[in-house]
């Protein structure tokens, strides 16, 4: 009997992190929870992973991408 326990949920292996102030702004992405890059768009985010070899289907795909402070529309600081 599982009751009581948590289902175990697998984190994604690419996270997006809040956008940076700069020229432009960007985002950092970490694959495993190391920093692998920087991303100033989607493109940049499947670029960087395909360079991990890590392919992705689809951005909105939670086991796959974990955006952090935005999703993947969100391109400029608040």
């Amino acid at each position: 009997m599982t009751e009581g326990f948590p289902p175990h949920v697998p984190a994604a292996r690419i996270t997006v992190l809040d956008v940076q102030p700069g020229n432009p702004p960007f985002r950092i992405v970490e694959v495993d929870g190391e920093f692998v890059g920087r991303a100033t768009s989607m493109t940049d985010v499947l670029l960087v992973a395909s360079e991990a070899g890590i392919p992705i289907h689809d951005l909105d795909d939670l086991d796959e991408v974990r955006w952090v402070g935005g999703n993947k529309y969100a391109w400029t600081p608040h």
